[in-house]
């Protein structure tokens, strides 16, 4: 199998604030939107963003239709802890501040307007020994 392309399609009440708000915050663009759709794309990611408003009678499988319980759109990042003032200081909602993990996971969350958590990560050296491999 060849994967050309990657795409995150996310089910959401208000399409439009949620792509607003990765345009002003992450940087993404709009690639093509039509009435309860947008798709964006990010110049450096090779990722494309999807939104399509909750109740479209074309989004299959119906049975998934608003349901991301659990769901994380992470992206690794270079400078953690500039994005993460950066982010801050443009009014970004952060529900986790900025921590380490023991493996070396330094990261926080955001949530946008939809309540869509995205999770911006950088590895950095293990703070405990038990991890450095």
């Amino acid at each position: 199998m060849r994967i050309t392309e990657t795409a995150i399609s996310l089910n959401v009440p208000d399409v439009e604030a949620s792509a607003s708000w990765v345009q002003r915050h992450l940087g993404f663009t709009e690639a093509m939107a039509a009435d309860g759709f947008c798709s964006l794309a990010h110049p450096e990611s090779g990722v494309n963003l999807i939104y399509l408003r909750t109740g479209l009678p074309t989004f299959k499988p119906a049975s998934a239709a608003g349901r991301a319980d659990g769901l994380l759109v992470v992206f690794t990042v270079e400078d953690i802890d500039a994005d993460y003032a950066r982010l801050q200081d443009a009014g970004a909602e952060i529900v986790t501040s900025i921590e380490t993990e023991p493996w070396g996971e330094r990261f926080f969350q955001m949530s946008d307007p939809n309540g869509v958590i995205y999770q911006l990560v950088q590895w950095v050296a293990p703070p405990d020994p038990q991890y450095a491999g």
